[in-house]
């Protein structure tokens, strides 16, 4: 037990271990975020047997779990191998390689589970970009870069739900469908005031 607490701990190995800890902890990570989420979303929406309910919240916690765990892995094998190949010195854009390479083969496939977490990445990415004028201190306020942001977002999927619904999630063009064009339907006042059409 000493010999492999000794290798474990020896620096010489440390970036190989980082990536097997890496793999472990995006792994634990996507099961302890997607199994609660499953089971809620199961059993408000989904129908079928408990049987068949509990089997579906298996698999998307597992596909979850196994997709954080393997990017995890790609992830920190690119970066150990970029600063090999660059006398051990981690360049600006070995992120953004090492993140292209683990999203392309582990994130490729569009299936719900991906989307879903793509779509987060996406939307925290933008965020991300509204702020870093402001700290790079192009601009010197939140209020000058949020409020183009939100415009040009609204506009946007305003433009897309009147022009091009088809291209919209089924949800979001059904939540814009009810607020937007059913609104426009009513024969009475409790059909305008109550009713959706």
């Amino acid at each position: 037990m000493d010999t492999i607490t000794k290798i474990i701990l020896d620096p010489t190995y440390h970036e190989l271990f980082a990536i097997v800890k890496a793999f472990r902890n995006g792994v634990v990570y996507g099961a302890k975020v997607r199994f609660p989420h499953a089971l809620v979303m199961t059993f408000l929406f989904k129908t079928g047997s408990l049987k068949d309910k509990f089997w579906g919240i298996f698999r998307a916690t597992k596909q979850h779990a196994k997709n954080l765990g393997v990017f995890a892995t790609i992830y920190k094998t690119v970066m150990y191998l970029q600063k090999k190949l660059n006398g051990n010195k981690e360049a600006t854009y070995h992120p953004f390689i090492a993140g292209l390479v683990g999203g392309y083969y582990v994130f490729g496939e569009n299936n719900n589970i991906n989307q879903q977490i793509i779509l987060y990445l996406f939307s925290r990415v933008v965020m991300a970009l509204v702020k870093l004028p402001v700290k790079r201190e192009i601009v010197d306020a939140p209020q000058h870069t949020y409020p183009i942001f939100a415009a040009v977002v609204w506009g946007s999927v305003m433009w897309l739900f009147n022009k091009e619904s088809d291209t919209l999630q089924p949800s979001l063009r059904a939540s814009m469908q009810y607020i937007y064009q059913d609104s426009q339907k009513w024969n009475s006042l409790r059909t305008l005031l109550w009713h959706n059409k």
